[in-house]
Formats: structure tokens, C-alpha cells, sequence
């Protein structure tokens, strides 16, 4: 990642290095817990205008892209359904399903992420339940959810995502459905930089060892974990899901601003995200 647009976050944490080696789900966790605590600030400052985080009603963006849920029903219809959201953040995504007469639950690692969500929802608009806790042992029972969904949150932070994958099916009912957007696995084979530099091939896409910010100390502060595009549909049949789509935005014209690696250059000639719509079977 830029240090630049996190210096914040690696000041806090004493991010000193970059690597690129193997880590378990216990520390991975860690690691993501105390990143997205400490980057709370900062990412809501550069990103809270577009997601909607601070609008009375909060909003549902997909991706970098700006798909909106209002506009791509990937859920279908969401009134008077139990929706699970993995990763929430801040959950802007949670009050907008809300206000469409969901029944949402956000769930999220980090409590600076939650607190902005409780901060927002304080001043008024739809009132969600979040819940502090990880994805790879969803606090919840068997068929406890009609929908499930999760925008860049959670998978691609977690060290085994087949287990994610095998925890959203247990808790969906029969024929619910489970969305989740990623940054498009090709992305990983290009350096993370939105300009020219970020549009040469440098890193192998089969090699799935995890990118790793550390400190002094060689404590991992930042972990991000990479799939293939085959990885991602393996687990989702190995979960007993069945996948109906795998969505690829184009970059839209009237789109102009960067978000991290996303950009109109580099939006021209490759994806930037992946969208999976899978459901379990009645």
C-alpha cells in the first residue's frame, strides 16, 4: 500500500517493512484488527463523501467503481429480510438496506470502524445492530440469515476465506443468498499505484503468499491475502454454494477520482473488482 495515504495508520503502528510470507488466521486477525483501528481515521476522511458514511440514510456502494445496490439488485429483494454484512466498516451499507426495510446486522473486527457507524447512525436515519467480531467464526446460528453480502470487507483479510465461505452457508437459510465484492484477483500481478508505474506486471498471480506490512519488531501491522479467480470459485462450491454470476465493472466515464490503486488509467485497460452472486440451494 501508498504510505502516503495511510501515514496515519503506520506512524500509529510503526509499520516499518513490506514482506511477503505466510501467516495463520490468528495472527492475520490481529494484524487487521489493529490496522483498521488505527487507519479508521484516515480512511473515513478520504473515502466517507463517496460511500456515503455521513449521508442521514447511508448508502450501498459496491466498489470503486460506484455500483450501487439500488441500482444492480445483485441481492434481490431486501424488504423484510434478515441481511447479514461482513466487514461492515462503518456500515453505510447496513443503514441503506435498512432504510429499504431490511432487517441488517453489521459485523465487523475493528470497534474504531463500529464507532463511526453508532456516530452516524446518533445523528438520526436508520438504527442497525453491529456486532464486533470476525469472520471466520460468525457469532450466529444455522440458518439464522435470508441474504448475506460484504463490500471489500472481511475476504480478502482473512487467512482461510474457504472457512468464511463455509461459515456464510451455515448461517444462510435455504435459497439465500451470499454477494461479496474483492479487489479483482489480476490486480495482485500489478504494483499498487494508480499511475504509470502501477500498469507493468511484477508479481506472479499463482503466488498466493500473503503481502505483509511489519514493524520493527517484525509484527505484522497490515495483511492482505490473495485468491485466483479459481481459488474463489472452489470455495464457493466447496461450501455448497452455487455461484450465479462474477461481475467485472467496467471503470465508468463520468468517474474521475482515484481510490487507492483504482483509477481511470488503470481502469481503461483491467478490472479493479470482482463481484461474486452465489446463493445456497433450497
Amino acid at each position: 500500500m501508498s504510505e502516503d495515504r495511510h501515514a496515519q495508520a503506520n506512524a500509529l503502528l510503526g509499520t516499518t517493512a513490506t514482506t511477503r510470507t505466510r501467516i495463520g488466521s490468528a495472527a492475520s486477525q490481529r494484524a487487521s484488527q489493529r490496522w483498521w483501528d488505527a487507519d479508521a481515521e484516515e480512511y473515513h476522511q478520504t473515502h466517507a463523501e463517496f460511500l456515503g458514511v455521513d449521508s442521514p440514510e447511508g448508502e450501498f456502494i459496491w466498489c470503486p467503481e460506484g455500483l450501487h445496490e439500488g441500482d444492480m439488485h445483485f441481492l434481490g429483494e431486501v424488504a423484510g429480510k434478515r441481511i447479514l454484512e461482513i466487514g461492515c466498516g462503518s456500515a453505510p451499507c447496513s443503514r441503506w438496506l435498512a432504510g429499504q426495510g431490511a432487517q441488517p446486522i453489521g459485523l465487523d473486527l475493528s470497534m474504531r470502524m463500529l464507532g463511526r457507524g453508532l456516530a452516524a447512525m446518533a445523528r438520526g436515519g436508520p438504527q442497525v445492530p453491529l456486532v464486533q467480531a470476525g469472520a471466520e467464526a460468525l457469532p450466529f446460528a444455522d440458518g439464522s440469515f435470508d441474504l448475506a453480502c460484504s463490500a471489500f470487507g472481511a475476504v480478502p483479510f482473512v487467512a482461510d476465506s474457504e472457512l468464511v465461505m463455509r461459515e456464510v452457508a451455515r448461517v444462510l437459510r435455504p435459497g439465500g443468498r451470499w454477494v461479496f465484492s474483492v479487489n479483482h484477483p489480476m490486480r495482485w500481478i500489478f504494483p499498487d499505484d494508480p499511475g504509470p508505474a502501477g500498469l507493468t506486471a511484477s508479481i506472479p498471480y499463482f503466488d498466493r503468499t500473503p503481502y505483509v506490512e511489519v514493524d520493527s519488531d517484525g509484527t505484522p501491522t497490515y495483511v492482505e491475502h490473495h485468491r485466483t479467480i479459481g481459488d474463489r470459485v472452489r470455495e464457493i462450491v466447496a461450501a455448497g454454494l452455487l455461484l450465479d454470476d462474477i461481475v467485472e465493472p467496467d471503470w465508468p466515464e463520468w468517474l474521475e477520482r482515484e481510490w487507492g490503486q483504482w483509477s481511470p488509467l488503470r481502469g481503461e485497460l483491467f478490472p479493479g473488482t470482482a463481484i461474486f452472486v452465489t446463493h445456497k440451494p433450497a
